[in-house]
C-alpha cells in the first residue's frame, strides 16, 4: 500500500509541487480517474505558509496539504457507489459516478474535497494514478520536488521513518495515508539588552522550563544578545534570565497556541553590584 511522507525540515515553500499539480491536472481530462481541474478555486496539492513570531526572530512555517488517500475514508461511506480505493491505496472518485454529488465535499474532514461548479462533480488528488498505470513510480508533485521533502512509495519502506510521523487529525480517525516528519513546534526568542549601556547583553544564562512535563533547556546570549530555543512543545513554560552584575528575570510564557518572541528584553543593572 502506498503512503505520501512529508519531511517538512526540507520543505522550502517553493510550491514546486502545488505547481506540478496545476500543470498535471488543468485542462487535462484523465479519465477515468479525473475531469480536468479548474484554472482556480481548486488546490489538489497546495502548501499553507505561516509566518510567526516577532521580528527580529521571525521563522516561516510550511505546511503542505492534499487527500490524505484515508484508510478508513469518509467519501467512500458517504458516496460507495462512487468511491473506491485501489490496490495500491489511492482512494479515487470516479467522475462519472459522482456527477451531482456535493455531499462528497462536506464528507472530508479535512477540506481536500472541491466542487466544480461547471462539470457538477466533487474532485481530489487522485495520486496521479493515470502516471502510475503509465508505468511512473511517483505522482507529479513528488516528481517536482527539489529537495526530497516530498516521497511516496510502499508504507514498509518508510516504516522506520513512519515510528515517529504524525498525521493530520488523529482524532477523526481516518487512518490516513499522508505522513509528516518534523511539524513546526513553538520557539521562545528573546534579545537581551542593557538599555543604560546603549549594548546587548551577551553571555546572560537564560533557563526555560516546561510546567507540565518539567522539561529544562538553557543557553547563553550570543555576541548578538540573542537566544532561540525551538522544537517546544505547545503549552506553558517559564523563563529564568540571569548574570552576574544585572537583576534576575522571570518570566510565565504560554505557547498554547504561538509563539513568544521579545524584539527587546530589557536588562538591568542590579545597583548593589555597582
Amino acid at each position: 500500500m502506498k503512503v505520501f511522507v512529508y519531511d517538512l525540515d526540507k520543505c522550502n515553500g517553493c510550491h514546486n509541487c502545488q505547481i506540478a499539480c496545476k500543470d498535471e491536472h488543468c485542462g487535462n481530462d484523465w479519465s477515468p480517474y479525473a475531469l480536468p481541474q479548474p484554472d482556480t478555486g481548486q488546490f489538489w496539492c497546495r502548501v499553507d505558509e505561516e509566518t510567526v513570531g516577532t521580528a527580529p526572530h521571525v521563522n516561516v512555517n510550511y505546511l503542505p496539504h492534499r487527500c490524505n488517500h484515508c484508510g478508513n475514508a469518509p467519501c467512500m461511506d458517504a458516496a460507495p457507489d462512487a468511491v473506491y480505493r485501489r490496490d495500491d491505496g489511492l482512494v479515487v472518485i470516479d467522475p462519472a459516478k459522482a456527477r451531482g454529488k456535493r455531499d462528497l465535499v462536506a464528507a472530508c474532514p479535512y477540506g481536500e474535497i472541491f466542487w466544480n461548479e461547471e462539470l457538477q462533480v466533487a474532485q481530489k488528488c487522485t495520486g496521479c494514478a493515470h502516471l502510475l498505470d503509465d508505468g511512473w513510480k511517483e505522482p507529479r508533485c513528488v516528481d517536482a520536488c527539489c529537495t526530497g521533502a516530498l516521497r511516496f512509495g510502499e508504507e514498509e519502506d518508510f516504516a522506520e521513518e513512519l515510528e515517529r510521523a504524525v498525521c493530520l487529525k488523529p482524532e477523526c480517525g481516518t487512518a490516513p495515508r499522508v505522513w509528516y516528519l518534523n511539524l513546526p513546534k513553538r520557539f521562545i526568542a528573546a534579545t537581551l539588552v542593557d538599555i543604560d549601556a546603549d549594548e546587548v547583553v551577551v553571555g546572560a544564562k537564560v533557563t526555560i522550563q516546561n510546567q507540565q512535563t518539567e522539561e529544562v533547556r538553557s543557553l547563553e546570549s550570543d555576541f548578538m544578545g540573542d537566544v532561540v530555543f525551538d522544537k517546544l512543545d505547545p503549552g506553558h513554560w517559564r523563563m529564568w534570565v540571569e548574570k552576574e552584575g544585572y537583576l534576575s528575570q522571570f518570566f510565565e510564557i504560554d505557547l498554547t497556541e504561538k509563539d513568544k518572541a521579545f524584539p527587546e528584553l530589557r536588562f538591568y543593572r542590579d545597583p548593589k553590584a555597582a
